[in-house]
């Protein structure tokens, strides 16, 4: 499964906020075996918002969509997403359904537009929250904040599915630029995927679809480096 995943909010552009729920999904993702393809971060503005949420319905397999929900002037993610799929927004009855069965709360009790879903969406309850999410064909939206994000995502978990992989680590005291043909050697033997990682020491990480690959590949590479003392 193919993942494209658009994170929206004038705040993390401007560096206000931290996009934390980035990471967060990414490795959510990861550990459901999904590829991850792109994140994008994109202001509220509700073209940008459509013609973003197109071009990764028509590439990937799912979209995930954070940020911009509620009944906030800035708030136009839900627009942005029916603009996309030239569907009208609604006060979605199932929306309606469930702030009155949860809260005994009434349309007329809740900030305009706060049921305000594309038509023909299915309704993502906000248990954490108030302003509901929704799903628009493979594409999901889930609010910003990040616990009301983490427990939507929650939710739909099982929507997201994968080949398990398995990693393992090995950590190189030389620098990274040295390690090159080592690598390129370890992927030639090894049905792995390899990525490194600089820091204090090289962080070198080793991906395979079966675990005794992963580590047989990294012993074959522990045997060849320099380890940390």
């Amino acid at each position: 499964m193919r993942v494209g995943i658009v994170t929206i909010g004038d705040e993390l552009l401007s560096g206000d906020t931290e996009n934390t729920n980035a990471t967060w999904l990414c490795d959510r993702l990861d550990d459901r075996g999904v590829e991850v393809r792109r994140v994008t971060t994109i202001p509220d503005d509700v073209a940008e918002i459509a013609r973003t949420v197109n071009e990764y319905y028509a590439e990937y397999d799912a979209v995930i969509v954070t940020g911009g929900l509620g009944p906030t002037h800035d708030d136009v993610t839900m627009e942005g997403v029916a603009a996309a799929f030239g569907r009208d927004l609604i006060d979605h009855p199932d929306a309606v359904a469930w702030f009155e069965e949860r809260d005994g709360y009434s349309a007329s009790n809740l900030a305009d537009g706060t049921t305000r879903l594309p038509r023909d969406a299915r309704l993502l309850e906000n248990d954490s929250g108030v302003a509901p999410g929704a799903v628009v064909e493979t594409v999901y939206v889930f609010p910003g904040v990040p616990s009301e994000m983490h427990a939507m995502f929650d939710r739909v978990a099982e929507e997201f599915t994968g080949s398990t992989r398995y990693a393992a680590t090995v950590e190189v005291d030389e620098p990274e630029s040295a390690l090159i043909d080592r690598l390129g050697e370890l992927r030639d033997r090894f049905d792995v995927t390899v990525g490194s990682y600089p820091g204090e020491t090289v962080r070198v990480k080793i991906t395979a679809d079966a675990e005794a690959t992963a580590e047989e590949a990294a012993a074959w590479l522990r045997d060849r480096v320099q380890s940390p003392e």
